[in-house]
């Protein structure tokens, strides 16, 4: 389960950091709380953070991952974090997916915490902060029962001293023009959900419960289950000269009880019987059905019939009466030489 809330200072972000935590299990992961807890121990990053801090100047963005890095490294951060407070622009969400990718523990969701900047500026101006155990107060939306005092441990409440309504206003400003287009960068990437965050705490937590139900769980379902299939596989014998044997068994024996019933089923033998008959019947069957004979049958029955209609019909008697014509004429030709003596 790894989140990043999103949200306008004054959204409730820290809130539901910590309702999740307590929930789910997972630590709260924010960059300010990793900042003077690095400075306070001296740690290498501490060190550079804290120069840099001395001269007013923002701690670069290097620091930051390094830190975050560090601090997802530890046991508890092993099934997911909540990252609160970063990234703060693109440049920075771009730098924390390549972290995250290097480490192989990819943002599964961005929670977008939406309110507007009239509710922002009361429950900026209005909140109040436990001194001892850090308990949260508004003298708007959720007052104590007892002003200036906390109702689970009794101790003074304090109002930090850039909650006032011009620092604010200048806070919102730079939100406005360097985190919200993060919406978008998230947005693009399919992993933004909105809650719209008026309302009581728990009913807020509610909504945040529910889109981290739809939206994480899915996902971690699926990370677990490819390690499922791996004993499955079964290439586990190693075959050997007359004989298998499995590994895993005692020195010396073999699996001959097993694989003694496939010797007795084997296919090479089917396999060669198929061979010897099926050729031999085919070509026999088609040799004996030759085509040759019919075309001889039909060469000898058809010119016999044809000639034998010639002859019943000859040409000679129809040039049979034609001869005593000719005779007349010459028998003419001879009465006509007569005369002419």
């Amino acid at each position: 389960m790894r989140i990043v809330l999103l949200g306008a200072p004054g959204s409730g972000k820290g809130t539901q950091a910590k309702l999740l935590l307590e929930k789910y299990k997972i630590p709260q992961v924010s960059t300010g709380d990793l900042l003077r807890a690095a400075v306070s121990q001296g740690t290498e990053l501490g060190k550079k953070a804290k120069a840099v801090m001395d001269r007013g100047e923002l701690v670069p963005d290097d620091i930051v991952l390094g830190m975050i890095q560090e601090r997802l490294a530890a046991p508890d951060a092993r099934t997911g974090f909540i990252l609160d407070g970063f990234p703060r622009n693109i440049p920075q969400a771009q730098a924390l997916d390549a972290l995250l990718a290097r480490l192989a523990q990819p943002l599964q969701l961005s929670l977008l915490i939406d309110v507007d900047q009239e509710v922002l500026l009361k429950r900026l101006t209005g909140r109040r902060t436990c001194v001892a155990c850090g308990q949260m107060y508004n003298v708007y939306f959720s007052p104590p029962e007892i002003a200036g005092k906390c109702d689970k441990c009794g101790s003074p409440l304090q109002q930090r001293s850039d909650d006032n309504e011009s620092t604010i206003r200048n806070r919102l400003q730079i939100y406005e023009a360097q985190t919200a287009p993060l919406v978008a960068y998230y947005k693009a990437q399919g992993k933004l959900r909105t809650v719209r965050g008026v309302g009581s705490i728990n009913e807020i937590f509610k909504a945040v419960s529910d889109i981290v139900e739809a939206q994480v769980r899915p996902f971690g379902v699926a990370v677990v289950r490819p390690a499922t299939p791996k004993p499955e596989v079964k290439p586990r014998t190693v075959p050997s000269a007359g004989r298998r044997e499995t590994i895993g068994s005692a020195p010396g024996e073999s699996a001959g009880a097993l694989s003694a019933p496939k010797k007795k089923v084997a296919p090479k033998k089917k396999a060669a019987a198929k061979k010897k008959v099926v050729p031999k019947k085919k070509p026999a069957a088609k040799k004996k059905v030759a085509p040759k004979k019919k075309a001889a049958a039909k060469k000898k029955v058809v010119p016999k019939k044809k000639a034998a209609a010639k002859k019943k019909t000859p040409p000679k008697r129809k040039a049979a009466p034609k001869k005593p014509k000719k005779a007349v004429s010459k028998k003419k030709a001879g009465n006509s030489k007569k005369k002419r003596r």
